[in-house]
């Protein structure tokens, strides 16, 4: 029926259809507007090509894992973040500096703290996570109930936390400064209000901070 229909709509003086054409002749679909249809296909098909081909590697790139020099653990929880750094400081390169373990839970503040400081708004916790900046950080991500999204969009980051699972992302920060994300997973009734804010210093200035608050 729908070739007929199409036979029909090309050629709708049928009796001038040469008889020795067949069944499934391309003639048959042929019309004005064939022309106009192959150029609007193919362009668009070639501007994917062009815009997917840089995309592989740039995907590539942000799937591939570094050797790191400082592990960050990242537990998701209804509705706050806890955060653990357990690590030796021999990928620092201070293999003299001993670092204890950090362990702390971040909180959203209430909005009349937020206003009274002109912090965004559900955006600002009691306590950052303080990264280095120029150091090669692997964060491995999880969840203690539910499914989570760990998700900072100036670090091009955004991992699910998973229950049971371990996911990780490693990547480099190139300046310092005060970033924020947000839960981007629906995670319950108060995922509005998880939200995650990242500090970034120097590595310097991070390691004199965690050996005065250690020491």
């Amino acid at each position: 029926m729908l070739v007929r229909t199409v036979q029909l709509h090309a050629y709708p003086e049928i009796s001038k259809l040469p008889m020795n054409r067949g069944a499934y002749s391309f003639n048959y679909f042929k019309h004005k507007g064939m022309v106009l249809e192959i150029v609007w296909t193919i362009i668009p098909a070639v501007t994917l090509m062009f815009v997917a081909v840089p995309s592989f590697a740039l995907l590539y790139s942000t799937n591939a894992f570094c050797e790191a020099e400082a592990t960050f653990k990242i537990i998701g929880h209804q509705w706050y973040w806890s955060y653990e750094f357990n690590d030796n400081s021999k990928g620092l390169g201070q293999e003299g500096l001993a670092l204890k373990p950090l362990e702390f839970d971040s909180y959203m503040l209430k909005q009349e703290y937020t206003q009274a400081y002109y912090f965004p708004k559900n955006l600002c916790v009691d306590k950052s996570l303080v990264l280095p900046t120029l150091v090669y950080i692997k964060l491995l991500i999880t969840s203690d109930d539910v499914l989570h999204c760990w998700t900072v969009p100036s670090f091009g980051v955004k991992l699910d936390a998973c229950p049971g699972r371990l996911n990780a992302v490693t990547f480099i920060i190139n300046r310092e400064g005060l970033f924020f994300g947000q839960c981007s997973e629906i995670c319950g009734v108060n995922h509005a209000f998880m939200p995650i804010s990242v500090k970034t210093v120097t590595l310097s200035d991070w390691l004199l901070s965690r050996v005065s608050r250690n020491g």
